[in-house]
């Protein structure tokens, strides 16, 4: 469904625990793909300019992967910051979603991916109350991707 469910005390605490991360955007969200590329190394094809590197040291010198990095994270962002208001969410999810489904031919499980390392982090980091509460918005982002990419004929 295009309608979201989040209770405004889900909504207060998915957005704490997102500050917390995001305060540091370029160095988590690099730290992110980093470990996406890491353990998934067949994502690094989707990014010809990341193929020949193969030490995690120097992924993370990369300005083009700490650029990246701080892209997803203000992507996240913005949708973190209209968790209330459904329309404003989808109009970020769904250019954002149609793009990465028609110009860049992502596989959709790549968004999973990020975000269980995203997750992941949050609870090494912060601890697993923080996890818990941006768990729902991590469903939230791929079911709507997920629905952006069938809608594109995926």
């Amino acid at each position: 469904s295009s309608t979201m469910s989040f209770s405004e005390a889900e909504v207060q605490s998915a957005r704490g625990a997102w500050e917390k991360i995001y305060v540091d955007a370029e160095d988590n969200g690099t730290t992110v793909l980093v470990r996406m590329f890491t353990e998934h190394p067949d994502t690094k094809s989707y990014f010809t300019h990341f193929k020949g590197m193969d030490s995690a040291e120097e992924m993370k010198q990369s300005d083009q992967i700490r650029g990246h990095g701080k892209r997803v994270f203000t992507a996240i962002n913005d949708m973190v910051q209209h968790l209330d208001n459904s329309e404003a969410f989808l109009g970020i999810v769904n250019p954002l979603g149609k793009k990465h489904a028609t110009q860049l031919k992502i596989d959709p499980k790549n968004f999973r991916i990020i975000c269980d390392i995203i997750l992941q982090l949050m609870e090494e980091k912060f601890g697993g109350d923080c996890k818990a509460s941006f768990e729902k918005v991590t469903n939230e982002i791929c079911t709507h991707l997920n629905n952006v990419y069938k809608e594109a004929g995926w």
